[in-house]
């Protein structure tokens, strides 16, 4: 008998407990409609303050496919699909949400798109309906990863994906602290593309995606896999002190020319305080990559899985 292609879905879930039993139905339903492919869901809990732990839980002894898995404390949603992929078992692997925005039933568009020639497929929306603070968020990171990792301007990073095994299996050989997933992507293939997705309006509440969350996706994407960063610090100090000779040598020819009683504090302090904080900003930045050189050499983990639940007994 011919072995059935597998479908790995990894789900990380933070306050869900009342969204992640429908998208775990959609998908069981739309799996159900295709039985020439098996599949498995993975449910990562990562340290979520309500009762998802329990709901992922009781998914998991309700039915065979589902693996919960229980993060130890909450260490951030890339790090969640980071420990989910290190259990998947499946051909390919399928990234959603558990909000049911991502809506389960069109993963088959993002199948169908996977062609030979392809490894990565990306949910390409018609309209986003998310918020527009998180909506600017993404087209800030988009435009991040454009000049910081190569992404082709015309492909647009969603949460919404799905991936060959292979580039799954390269992308958890990354280890250390701040996982930044796309950019992990985009160092094992270039052959990603997209496919049309109608993005669903969220279920119930509202979303986790705090100011907080928003500049930690920033620092993830700028220090992960790049030190253009600092290049553009060092080219904007050497611009400045140009500027400030430049400006120097023309104060010292005006005085010599027309000399006048000092003046010009007002354009002094304000030109003071802006190379100050600029100045420390660039510190701040240097810092930043000092202290994830840091983190990592202290092995920090990536993350630590208190306990697994149900699941197939094919699972790594």
């Amino acid at each position: 008998m011919e072995r059935k292609q597998k479908i790995s879905y990894v789900i990380p879930c933070y306050r869900s407990e009342h969204t992640i039993g429908d998208v775990v139905a959609d998908i069981s339903q739309t799996m159900g409609a295709r039985p020439e492919y098996d599949y498995e869901i993975i449910l990562v809990n990562d340290g979520s303050p309500d009762g998802t732990g329990t709901a992922i839980t009781k998914l998991a002894h309700r039915d065979s496919h589902v693996l919960a898995i229980q993060l130890m404390r909450n260490f951030g949603q890339a790090s969640a699909i980071m420990a989910g992929y290190h259990y998947v078992s499946g051909d390919i692997v399928v990234n959603l949400d558990d909000d049911g925005q991502t809506d389960p039933k069109q993963v088959f568009t993002l199948l169908d798109a996977l062609t030979d020639d392809m490894d990565v497929i990306y949910a390409r929306y018609d309209s986003k309906k998310h918020s527009w603070f998180r909506n600017f968020g993404t087209r800030v990171n988009d435009r991040m990863a454009d000049h910081l990792i190569g992404k082709p301007q015309e492909l647009i990073f969603t949460s919404y994906f799905c991936a060959r095994r292979q580039v799954i299996d390269e992308v958890i050989k990354y280890d250390k602290p701040y996982p930044y997933i796309d950019g992990l992507i985009m160092r094992v293939t270039r052959r990603v593309g997209d496919a049309p997705i109608h993005h669903k309006e969220r279920e119930e509440g509202e979303s986790g995606y705090t100011f907080g969350k928003l500049l930690s996706l920033w620092m993830d994407g700028f220090t992960a896999f790049s030190v253009k960063p600092l290049r553009v610090a060092t080219i904007f100090g050497f611009i400045v002190a140009a500027i400030g000779f430049i400006y120097g040598i023309v104060t010292v020819v005006q005085q010599l020319t027309s000399p006048s009683e000092v003046s010009g504090w007002a354009s002094l302090i304000s030109a003071v305080v802006f190379l100050g904080g600029m100045n420390m900003v660039l510190i701040g930045l240097v810092g930043e990559y000092i202290g994830r050189i840091y983190i990592s050499q202290n092995n920090a983990p990536q993350f630590i899985v208190r306990e697994t639940i149900g699941g197939q007994e094919d699972h790594g």
